[in-house]
């Protein structure tokens, strides 16, 4: 994609030679004829770099729109161009921001000089915004259970390409985080990712919130808001609980999403986005079109490809998994200890708030168990535990059943009689144990590899 150079310059000579020689050498240009004009283009070119008069009578001049520019964006690089300029124009334009400053009239090999340096800055800061965001520590789906491997699997089929998402399930499943992936795997990466709780804006801030509003647009709107559709241009856009959209906001995002156009409140003009779309709900969508609280054709729009993820009730095999990462958060330097007593006590709970509540107990369990949490703290945080088969309290060398086996070992000798059974009624065949088993063959291999399991025909 060509640089794009928005020129701000009241004579039209300068506009169109200079914008000849830039497009001559594969630039994007862009004219105003001032400065207003400049800031009123600036949202339709998104420059990558301006060129800026300094005289630009009756105004405002150069530095005046050099400190708007500022306002709006505060990285993209400004060459300053004057004829008439002191010394104290030019330095008064570096100290406000100005890139560079050149002199009137312009030399070519000075003012493409000038604009390749300007340039390099701009692809430098998008290099180390890009490195910055690949070395920053990343959300992960934790667990390797089948139904969290389902969920990988279609992260993975869906990323690389431009569908919608409706990710499904309960509250504190993890969404987000999905979603997150799905944004990291995608050719749109690089771009922004913006997350929006629908159910947490007021109805009458809804549509600001979204696409923006311009200054004095409505009472209390004392300055121009750029909303989210508009900061996520270029990368992903979350929205989260969609289904407590109101009935009229969903009708202007299926407009935008028709068209890929938003307005902000106030404005004349609309502004085209490049935005991909995930949208999220606990709700179930078609019991609300059905009861007409949810239009059919929103639902379609965003229903392109859905992904549900599973309740932790549902992969309590990765509840070991889960509470090692917590405490590894919470308490990175000295990660506390879990007893297998205490960890299968945590298995018994049915966990209706999910990860996010089991994210809680275990904060509880930390501040109260210190270096290591055991089965007689876990009903001093779960009160409403089912009770266990046997009452026998722990002790360091005795667990609460019968069986002595640690959790881990339990859970791997009922996989490994999933798996012996799906292969014996497959015959053998590992492609078809896989399907049985709702995985895939690759998948299987590895289990059947870690657990131990020979034999299986293709």
């Amino acid at each position: 994609m060509s640089t794009r150079i928005l020129i701000i310059d009241d004579e039209a000579n300068i506009r169109r030679m200079v914008g000849a020689l830039l497009k001559s050498e594969g630039f994007e240009v862009a004219e105003a004829a001032n400065g207003n004009a400049g800031l009123l283009a600036l949202p339709d070119a998104k420059p990558d770099l301006i060129l800026l008069d300094l005289m630009m009578p009756p105004g405002p001049d150069g530095l005046a729109t050099l400190e708007k520019i500022r306002t709006t964006d505060a990285d993209i690089p400004v060459i300053m161009m004057s004829g008439k300029a002191q010394l104290s124009d030019a330095v008064r334009a570096v100290q406000s921001g100005a890139f560079q400053f050149l002199e009137k009239p312009l030399a070519p090999e000075s003012l493409l000089v000038a604009v390749r340096s300007a340039e390099t800055l701009v692809r430098t800061q998008a290099e180390n915004r890009a490195l910055k965001a690949q070395l920053a520590p990343q959300p992960k789906l934790i667990g390797t259970s089948p139904q969290m491997d389902l969920v990988r699997q279609a992260i993975d089929q869906v990323a690389t390409t431009e569908a919608r998402v409706l990710i499904l399930g309960d509250s504190g499943t993890g969404k987000e985080l999905v979603a997150n992936a799905i944004h990291r795997q995608s050719p749109r990466a690089n771009g922004p990712f913006v997350s929006v709780n629908c159910a947490a804006i007021p109805r009458d801030l809804v549509e600001s919130e979204m696409f923006g509003h311009e200054k004095g647009s409505f009472t209390g709107a004392t300055a121009r808001r750029i909303g989210r559709f508009e900061v996520a241009d270029g990368g992903t856009l979350f929205l989260d609980e969609i289904g407590d959209l109101q009935l009229e906001a969903q009708a202007k995002l299926l407009r935008v999403l028709e068209s890929g156009e938003i307005q902000r409140i106030g404005a004349e003009r609309t502004l085209k986005v490049d935005i991909r779309v995930l949208a999220a709900t606990n709700r179930r969508l078609e019991e609300a079109v059905a009861e007409g609280s949810f239009r059919e054709d929103l639902y379609f729009r965003l229903n392109v490809f859905p992904i549900e993820i599973p309740p932790l009730r549902a992969r309590i095999g990765d509840l070991p998994e889960l509470v090692g990462h917590l405490a590894a958060r919470l308490r990175p330097r000295r990660p506390p200890h879990f007893t297998p007593a205490a960890l299968e006590a945590l298995a018994r709970h049915a966990w209706p708030g999910n990860i996010r509540e089991l994210g809680n107990i275990v904060e509880r369990l930390l501040i109260i168990g210190g270096d290591e949490v055991t089965a007689d703290l876990v009903p001093r945080v779960l009160t409403n535990l089912p009770e266990t088969p046997t009452a026998v309290p722990e002790r360091r060398d005795v667990v609460a059943t019968d069986d002595t086996r640690s959790l881990n070992e339990r859970l791997d000798g009922y996989e490994r009689d999933q798996i012996a059974g799906a292969l014996t009624t497959a015959d053998g065949n590992v492609a078809e144990a896989a399907r049985l088993l709702q995985t895939d063959r690759g998948n299987l291999y590895r289990r059947m590899r870690r657990l131990g399991i020979r034999g299986g025909t293709e």
